[in-house]
């Protein structure tokens, strides 16, 4: 299976430049792999950089999810992580993605210095 990067995301989701949309949906037609790098570098750009607010990244991330010719890497913690964000928008997706990725892996408490994190079911401020 073929595999996109940022950018093509990006294009996909925004739908900003019509040419460069219509070939990003044209690549993955046949099915494309996003990986979760992937995925919280769009959600960043699409947030800082295209000013996008949490309820429309929420929406974003699950259009991925639910595409027809995307695979998400882990898509299950994909969606814990779309949930975590979802019930508390202020942490930031990447944010909700780390502590869903180390509670799946096992790999918890994370320690942190963000107070907001903190908060997060499987984190430990340092």
């Amino acid at each position: 299976m073929r595999a996109i990067d940022t950018n093509v995301v990006v294009r996909m989701i925004l739908r900003d430049d019509l040419p460069q949309a219509v070939a990003a949906d044209e690549f993955v037609r046949m099915g494309a792999w996003i990986s979760t790098l992937v995925l919280a570098e769009a959600v960043w750009k699409l947030g800082r950089e295209h000013e996008l607010k949490p309820a429309e990244l929420a929406t974003a991330i699950e259009m991925l999810l639910n595409h027809r010719s995307v695979v998400l890497q882990d898509a299950e913690t994909v969606k814990d992580a779309l949930n975590l964000f979802r019930a508390r928008p202020g942490l930031g997706f990447s944010d909700c993605l780390i502590i869903a990725l180390a509670r799946k892996a096992g790999h918890v408490p994370l320690g942190t210095f963000d107070r907001r994190l903190a908060n997060a079911e499987g984190a430990q401020k340092i």
